[in-house]
């Protein structure tokens, strides 16, 4: 496939994708018009390093696990620095946190959406608008 049909399929500018195949995470064959053709499997890939990159790990670390995620699987071992480990493990602590977070966030929202549908099954048609109605006058 082209770039355009990658970045539509990946959602995924054209530029993105060019520094991702500058930064060597992904690769391009050249047609003999010059234009990128990219295997099917980069659909996947992109949208791993996208993953990835969200949550915060930079392109050479990329770069050294996307091998780990591929089928069938191939772990390099002879570039796994103590400094490379020591960024992975803070990245994994750093994500396993995000994911606490998002977890509570999600179960809020449930919690709050299960309310506001039960009071409006109970037949109070409307949403209970408690924060943005002005407090009641106190009578003197």
């Amino acid at each position: 496939m082209r770039i355009g049909e990658l970045s539509e399929r990946t959602g995924t500018p054209r530029r993105l994708l060019r520094y991702y195949e500058e930064q060597g995470l992904i690769a391009a064959d050249r047609a003999a018009n010059g234009y990128r053709e990219y295997d099917e499997r980069f659909v996947d890939r992109v949208l791993q390093i996208r993953g990835l990159l969200d949550a915060g790990l930079p392109t050479r670390i990329i770069k050294q696990i996307l091998p780990c995620l591929d089928k069938p699987r191939t772990i390099y071992f002879p570039d796994a620095t103590p400094q490379m480990l020591a960024t992975l493990r803070h990245e994994q602590d750093r994500m396993s946190e995000r994911i606490r977070c998002l977890t509570r966030n999600r179960d809020a929202i449930g919690e709050y959406l299960d309310a506001v549908l039960d009071y409006q099954h109970a037949g109070n048609k409307e949403t209970p608008d408690h924060h943005s109605r002005p407090p009641e006058p106190a009578a003197d």
